[in-house]
């Protein structure tokens, strides 16, 4: 028999639709059911690619006994952190004020009316490593509320009051030094295993991107080192392709093995970027950073696409082994004896090298995870990694959480765009057009941004304000790239759709719409995996400014990202997006100022040699729109303007197609002209490769 969750939009819930426990969604109900009763509430927070989720689901969940505990004493609230992230923020920072840490699966007892006074994460069956049972944690806060009620109330009161004290947005009188803050990004670098602080180790693919910015030696040496061991450790799927969510090791060899479209996402952008600031002469690197990228793609490609052009949320960490038990990283991992009984002995012993899989094995039961060691020639690699990925694919599948996430998909688009342009392939471009005509589609709906679907329908969250930040980002991306102006219509309509909903008083963003089924309106101005809604919405207003000439958005863009000096003072780590803002900022002041790079080319081709050009040279913060000669719909950046004839500058030698490599001094010809312009000040326009260069880079 089913509860509840039968009817859920989200796979998560309907994972726990089968449990004895009577599970509501979050609903107001739910609430009101609990004042009825007179119980209090106990809302339990997970995502469907969470481990532990899952094992606190198989342990206490699904038993019988303690389902009836929670059903006699409680009205239990499941909750998706995907579908409903301002739920999980606001109770995550109760859980980690009252506990001193926080992760999923969240457990958060409430009063009726959602004011917490007891939280905590995974509670074991019975009592262990010190930690009490879950039954155990139950009847005791049963017996609270029944016979110490008003120490109950008291203290999820003075929780909310303590709460709310600590709250407030960290201000600044001024922006912080950008030097300052970068020497506090190093202090924290690992300079070892790269990456920042010990263990668990996560990517930080927006703080790698604000060290590419200014392209200085010390910082960026930081980001490069930091792609490259993620890019040869356990961390990165290396015959599957795509990146796992964090290391629980600071050597990144063993991995939380689910996979989450954010990280990887977030990652393709920051490769191709990385990418393209390494120079030719260092020829390991770039190939390192092209394999990352191109590994992504594929698994997005193979294993994340819908059929409605969106890309799903997330693969799972566990998959059932051969006697169908569960767990977790089993699909990922090999022995030696495995890689023999693949690809026989020569080239299993060639295998083991290249990926160090060892007798001992480093995860756990003699399998290794695979790593990259060394430069193995690069063919070999690819036929042996096809080899393997062809036996591993007859093994249990880690289970798909197939909805549809605004802004992890927004995000995605605009680092589809990225890649697709720096590395010349014209499907990826494709791919990123199909998710943002998903996106505009299904979850744009009524004037609402919608937050997930599932199946091609919209579930009833109204999007946050990372979605709608993270969606106008992916379509003003989409506009500059295929030179439609219906993008960055699409764009601005969200953004002036987003203003007066997120709108904070001291000129910055709430990250949630005003609600009254909420104790309190969650804002997070540092970045967590993923940006803020705060940067999300920074980053699009100053893109689609430049754009659309809108310099309403740029003025508000600059009001919200003084809100973020603060953050960036305190910590910049975990400020990352903030800080790439005000690095940004910081190049403007010294006469680099963002700039609208106008390409004028008429060839047919989507993506053509001198659209890579700008894309893979012009500084971080510029916005690049691709038209034909007399393009309508971007403002004024078009007008009176079209691709230089042959005659009216030197040739030297012509660029092939799209892809094909170059130095970024030579004076090749691209066909194509670009028009870079800061403010009212346009640049002579340049059509060779070197002209180009010099054209973005030149300061005021």
């Amino acid at each position: 028999m089913s509860n509840r969750l039968a009817s859920a939009s989200s796979p998560y819930l309907q994972q726990h639709a089968d449990n004895p426990v009577d599970w509501w969604p979050w609903c107001d109900e739910a609430f009101a059911e609990a004042s009825r009763r007179d119980v209090p509430v106990f809302i339990s927070v997970g995502y469907s690619a969470c481990h532990w989720c899952h094992v606190m689901a198989d342990e206490s969940f699904s038993d019988a006994g303690t389902a009836a505990l929670i059903n006699e004493h409680f009205v239990a609230i499941k909750v998706d952190r995907e579908e409903r992230p301002d739920v999980d923020a606001v109770y995550m920072r109760a859980t980690a004020a009252l506990t001193g840490q926080g992760g999923w699966p969240m457990s958060v007892f409430a009063t009726p009316d959602g004011k917490p006074f007891f939280a905590g994460t995974y509670f074991p069956p019975e009592p262990r490593h010190g930690m009490p049972s879950f039954p155990q944690v139950l009847t005791a806060l049963a017996d609270a509320w029944d016979s110490r009620r008003d120490e109950v109330l008291a203290s999820a009161s003075g929780i909310v009051a303590q709460l709310a004290e600590i709250n407030e947005v960290p201000s600044a009188d001024a922006a912080p030094g950008v030097w300052q803050a970068l020497e506090a990004v190093t202090q924290g670098f690992d300079p070892v295993n790269a990456g920042w602080g010990m263990q668990p180790k996560f990517p930080a693919p927006r703080l790698i991107d604000a060290l590419l910015i200014k392209g200085e030696t010390g910082t960026l040496d930081m980001a490069q080192r930091a792609l490259e061991h993620m890019a040869r450790g356990g961390i990165h799927d290396q015959i599957g392709g795509g990146f796992h969510r964090y290391s629980v090791d600071a050597s990144w060899v063993v991995p939380h093995f689910e996979k989450m479209l954010y990280d990887n996402a977030l990652l393709l952008g920051a490769y191709a970027r990385g990418w393209r600031r390494t120079p030719t002469h260092s020829p390991v690197l770039r190939w390192l950073f092209e394999r990352a990228v191109r590994g992504i793609v594929t698994w997005l490609t193979t294993d994340m696409l819908l059929e409605s052009g969106a890309f799903a949320a997330s693969m799972d960490a566990d998959s059932l082994d051969l006697s169908g038990a569960h767990h977790e990283g089993i699909f990922y991992c090999w022995s030696p004896e495995l890689l023999t009984e693949a690809l026989g002995e020569e080239d299993a012993a060639w295998a083991a090298k290249v990926f160090h899989v060892t007798e001992r094995g480093t995860f756990e039961h003699g399998l290794s995870t695979l790593q990259l060691v060394g430069v193995p020639d690069a063919e070999r690699l690819t036929r042996i990694a096809e080899r393997l990925l062809a036996v591993r694919d007859r093994r249990f599948f880690p289970a798909r959480d197939d909805k549809v996430v605004a802004s992890w998909n927004g995000w995605l688009i605009a680092s589809l765009v990225w890649a697709a342009e720096v590395f010349g392939e014209e499907s990826w471009l494709e791919l990123a057009r199909a998710a943002g005509e998903a996106l505009w589609s299904i979850h744009w709906t009524d004037g609402v941004l919608r937050r997930v679907s599932r199946g091609g329908e919209a579930a009833p969250v109204a999007g946050f304000a990372e979605d709608y930040g993270a969606v106008a980002s992916g379509f003003v991306h989409l506009a500059g790239a295929t030179g439609d102006p219906a993008w960055l219509g699409r764009a601005v309509t969200l953004l002036d759709a987003a203003l007066p909903l997120f709108a904070a008083p001291d000129g910055g963003f709430f990250d949630a719409a005003a609600a009254s089924d909420l104790y309190e309106r969650p804002r997070e101005i540092a970045d967590n995996p993923t940006p803020s809604g705060t940067s999300a919405l920074i980053e699009a207003l100053r893109l689609v400014g430049l754009l659309a000439d809108r310099q309403d958005f740029i003025e508000r863009a600059d009001a919200a990202a003084s809100t973020t000096w603060g953050s960036v003072e305190r910590n910049p780590r975990f400020a990352a997006s903030a800080l790439g803002d005000l690095l940004v900022a910081d190049e403007g002041r010294r006469g680099l100022r963002p700039a609208v790079v106008a390409v004028v080319d008429d060839s047919e081709a989507a993506i053509t040699p001198a659209t890579q050009a700008a894309w893979r040279m012009a500084p971080i913060g510029a916005a690049i729109v691709r038209g034909r000669t007399g393009q309508q719909g971007f403002a004024h950046w078009f007008e009176g303007r079209g691709v230089r004839q042959p005659g009216e500058y030197p040739l030297t030698k012509p660029l092939g197609a799209a892809s094909e490599e170059y130095d970024e001094h030579d004076d090749v010809a691209t066909g194509g002209t670009v028009y870079v312009c800061r403010g009212e000040t346009c640049l002579p326009p340049a059509s060779s490769v070197k002209e180009i260069r010099a054209a973005l880079w030149q300061r005021s």
